[in-house]
């Protein structure tokens, strides 16, 4: 056996990305947790491991036996953007004690955690701090790091946190994070497309202005030539399509659209991010806007008619207690939507603002007296006929892969252009008209994960983007790793923490 050989236990499991990881380095797995069925499935049969070695519920385990490397891809719901931001007032959140309660039992010689980027965002300091602590009462010397799977040779941008742990202090004083690899691949070779030169395309200093360089997946910006386009209605820039880009629309027709993107987020027209025009707003940016242009649009179903401001009629019979609340928000009689939208107490009990104000009308209480219009499509993730972006076969990156699928596509062939115009025009007839745009498979999924193209995962599409979703990138884990096992921890008798062990308490 290798000098460097290790074993290793596998907690919060998934799919097999530590596994895969750790076995290629002369790692021995003794066992692991999973629960998902999808994901032990998926974990036997790809890494061969008996389904008896599977430890079950997390919360359910007493002790663990003695091994080298605790791994641990602990849920990440609590923390993530996409949660409710709960932390530990989250149950979700409470598996991190019971992680940490199993480093402390089983004191394994190093240890990698994993979880999303929000766990570092300002809002969760004191929940980071608090696992950190519990880390270091447990006899580790620790640290977190932020990690781009992009840096290791991932082509996908993908950040997330590491936490990476020694009982021996100098283990840990030897540990450094590897440099980040340099980028060769496309898209297009992932996906067996041609991409085309680069010498026809812009430098930076053409695109950007000198000394201004691009940013990495940022939103598409006036004067910027970008590897995906962004299919969305309020924002704009060079490779941006709207609505009024992919439906008969005259020139007239996308100046209406382009006035109101221009406009809507003024605080002139109310106290939102974005804000609908009245067509008395409309008219006063330019007097020659009729009714008949804006319905004309809303029956297009770019823009949508939405009723604004509304005046009590006194009546209050067989009113609900929230129907209630919302007539105590009238200012002189009056009901401004925008200010219910704004309004936290009204956020925080979820109300449903539009039913509300429906059902008002329907008993007499309030009648509309202002209407107003805004985009139909008026969320940035969404985009637009379940398009977000299309990333082209030249880009050297795509969007970080999550449970829940993802409305980014990828372009099934590459264009050229000398200029911007005929840069987005070539996109506008040669992939959006002609549909040469797909979604990502399975295969490209397990690539742009650092699985082989081949691993078996659920023919549903569903229960696969799930679980690849959920995965670790396997490269990123090899590189930490590998370092890891650089510092000698395996070939050495742990010594003691300075601190000592701490029994830490489980709070499952």
């Amino acid at each position: 056996m290798d000098k460097s050989a290790f074993t290793f236990i596998d907690l919060f499991s998934g799919i097999g990305g530590f596994h895969r990881a750790l076995t290629a380095l002369g790692g021995n797995c003794l066992g692991f947790s999973e629960i998902n069925r999808d994901a032990v499935a998926c974990y036997c049969e790809n890494t061969g491991e008996n389904p008896e070695a599977n430890y079950g519920d997390i919360t359910g385990i007493k002790g663990l036996p003695s091994h080298d490397l605790l791994t641990a891809g602990v849920p990440c719901q609590s923390w993530s953007i996409a949660g409710r931001n709960l932390g530990f007032d989250d149950d979700r959140g409470q598996l991190w004690n019971d992680t940490i309660y199993l480093l402390n039992q089983s004191r394994p010689k190093a240890f990698i955690f994993e979880n999303v980027k929000g766990l570092v965002d300002p809002r969760n300091k004191d929940a980071l701090g608090y696992i950190m602590e519990r880390i270091r009462d447990a006899g580790y010397h620790a640290e977190h790091h932020v990690i781009n799977s992009y840096d290791y040779g991932v082509m996908q941008n993908r950040v997330r946190i590491y936490i990476i742990g020694f009982l021996d202090r100098d283990c840990f004083g030897r540990f450094s994070l590897p440099q980040a690899k340099e980028k060769h691949m496309r898209l297009g070779d992932l996906l067996g497309i041609k991409v085309l030169g680069k010498e026809s395309r812009f430098t930076e200093t053409d695109l950007f202005g000198e000394g201004i360089a691009p940013r990495q997946m940022s939103l598409s910006a006036s004067g910027g030539m970008n590897d995906y386009f962004l299919y969305n209605d309020i924002r704009n820039g060079e490779t941006t399509i709207h609505s009024w880009d992919m439906l008969p629309t005259t020139e007239r027709q996308k100046g209406i659209c382009l006035l109101l993107l221009r406009n809507r987020r003024k605080k002139a027209y109310g106290c939102l991010d974005g804000n609908p025009l009245s067509l008395g707003h409309f008219r006063e940016l330019d007097s020659t806007i009729t009714q008949k242009d804006i319905d004309a649009l809303v029956q297009m179903g770019i823009l949508a008619e939405e009723d604004y401001g509304f005046l009590r009629t006194g009546e209050t019979h067989d009113l609900s207690e929230t129907e209630l609340e919302i007539l105590t928000h009238s200012e002189e009689g009056k009901i401004i939507v925008d200010v219910l939208k704004a309004d936290r107490r009204l956020k925080l009990k979820k109300t449903r603002l539009k039913e509300t104000l429906v059902s008002l009308v329907a008993k007499g209480a309030i009648s509309c007296v202002e209407r107003r219009y805004d985009f139909k499509n008026t969320k940035i993730s969404t985009g637009l006929n379940g398009v977000n972006r299309v990333f082209l076969p030249g880009s050297s990156v795509f969007p970080t892969l999550v449970a829940s699928d993802t409305n980014d596509m990828v372009a099934t062939k590459d264009i050229q252009a000398d200029n911007l115009a005929s840069y987005r025009r070539r996109f506008v007839e040669e992939i959006h008209g002609k549909g040469n745009f797909r979604k990502i498979t399975k295969a490209e999924a397990c690539l742009l994960q650092g699985f082989p193209a081949d691993y078996k995962l659920p023919q549903s599409r569903a229960r696969w983007m799930k679980l690849i979703g959920n995965s670790v990138s396997v490269p990123v884990i090899e590189t930490l790793c590998r370092a890891i096992i650089d510092t000698g921890v395996f070939r050495t008798q742990a010594k003691p923490s300075n601190a000592g062990p701490v029994l830490v308490m489980h709070e499952s």
